[in-house]
């Protein structure tokens, strides 16, 4: 996988001994994952490689995330800030981030609103890959594309009607509906909400 890299001429090794702070952000949901340290070689290992890899300072050594735990990240893309002395990293992750075993280092703290989805969609996938017997979601995968394409199109056509009557609170419990019915029908088409996002950004005047 070719890593994206922006402004990383000239970085600002010498501020900090030849150690640049490192945020880890999720390139999908946006969430902060974790923050950690890198040299120029940690940084050139993770643009040669495609996984992020970090200078420990207790350690004093290289090491690249997971290459113990199994937890590791995919680089998408590295880009240095204004003063060129901070780098952020876009990253797939592969389980929990967090040496405690939580999803980031920032775990109880909340998260972007729109980060749900990402997530919403990672329980949807993995109730299609492993069918729960309990499992609404479940169930829909098991009855196929067509009743699923359905459902979607019952739920639009709920919302649609709880718009033109002006009932807020039915719109959002539709609305609700019709994302989550869509996100499955997304999953069964063997596509991610990415592959939508993607499409809205291609239309965006400001990304063209």
């Amino acid at each position: 996988m070719k890593v994206n890299t922006q402004n990383l001429n000239q970085l600002a090794w010498e501020k900090q001994e030849r150690l640049l702070p490192a945020i880890i952000q999720d390139a999908y949901s946006g969430s902060l994952l974790m923050l950690a340290y890198m040299t120029p070689e940690s940084l050139q290992q993770t643009l040669e490689t495609g996984q992020v890899t970090f200078y420990s300072r207790s350690r004093q050594i290289i090491w690249c995330k997971g290459e113990t735990s199994g937890n590791t990240l995919q680089c998408v893309e590295v880009t240095a800030d204004c003063d060129r002395d901070t780098l952020k990293v876009l990253a797939i992750p592969a389980g929990p981030v967090c040496h405690l075993g939580t999803a980031t280092c920032w775990a109880g703290s909340g998260e972007p609103a729109l980060a749900f989805l990402a997530r919403l969609e990672s329980v949807i996938h993995a109730r299609r890959a492993v069918s729960t017997k309990d499992s609404y979601t479940s169930r829909l995968f098991d009855r196929g594309r067509k009743h699923i394409a359905q459902k979607v199109g019952e739920e639009a056509v709920e919302t649609v009607i709880a718009a033109v009557v002006n009932d807020k609170q039915e719109f959002l419990e539709e609305s609700a509906d019709l994302i989550f019915h869509l996100l499955v029908l997304v999953d069964e088409m063997d596509l991610s909400f990415k592959d939508v996002i993607g499409v809205l950004r291609s239309r965006h005047p400001g990304d063209k």
